[in-house]
Formats: structure tokens, C-alpha cells, sequence
């Protein structure tokens, strides 16, 4: 079984070849488009990932923030909810700098498309 990826597929519409008239070209392109280095790849990715961190990073918050408000008191939930809270605090610095650094080196070797 042969599985061939198509990035491109050209096809005629118009009047059959022996008519005499021209017929018009139309391209579909593929998904893949303008994927030429790993650098493309990688932005591609990241691009999937970032918004990604975000939704679960408001999702532990969240979490963290019904231990607390459910704790009643209790010092177990309420040091659960507060280390919830400051791992998504930790994990959002660290989720912007790594933008900012991914930015600035693709900036600096020239893959990007500027700081930020």
C-alpha cells in the first residue's frame, strides 16, 4: 500500500484540451505550507502550546482557589490551595519568560519575525 502526503494538488476547469481556449489553473494548497526548516516547525508548535499552558494554567487556579474556599479552616486544604496557586504563579513566570526567550533567540538568529 502506497500513502503519499499531497501538499499540493493543481488541477484544470474549463473546456477540454483540443478546443483551442486556455483553461484556468486552480492550486489547493496543503496544510504543511511553509514548513522549510525545523524553525517552522518548532513556532508551529509552540503556537499550539502556549495557548494550551494558558487554559490549564486557569484551571489550576481555579483548583487551587476552590481548596480554598472550601478548606473551612482546615491548615492541610489551605496549604494545598495556596501551593496550587503558587505553582500556577511559578509555572506562568516560567511560561513567559520561555516566550520571551524562544522571541529573542529566534530574533537573534534570525527565525523570527521580531522581539516580540
Amino acid at each position: 500500500m502506497n500513502k503519499i502526503l499531497a501538499q499540493s494538488l493543481n488541477f484544470q476547469v474549463g473546456p477540454p484540451p483540443a478546443s483551442g481556449t486556455p483553461a484556468q489553473t486552480v492550486a489547493i494548497e496543503g496544510p504543511l505550507k511553509g514548513i522549510n526548516s525545523l524553525a517552522d516547525i518548532v513556532t508551529i508548535i509552540m503556537s499550539f502550546l502556549y495557548p494550551f499552558a494558558g487554559v490549564i494554567l486557569l484551571f489550576v487556579f481555579i483548583w487551587g482557589g476552590y481548596d480554598l474556599l472550601t478548606s473551612h479552616g482546615e491548615p492541610e486544604k489551605l496549604n494545598s490551595g495556596r501551593a496550587k496557586i503558587t505553582s500556577g504563579i511559578i509555572g506562568f513566570v516560567l511560561l513567559a519568560i520561555s516566550y520571551v526567550l524562544a522571541r529573542v533567540l529566534g530574533f537573534i538568529f534570525g527565525v523570527g519575525d521580531g522581539i516580540l
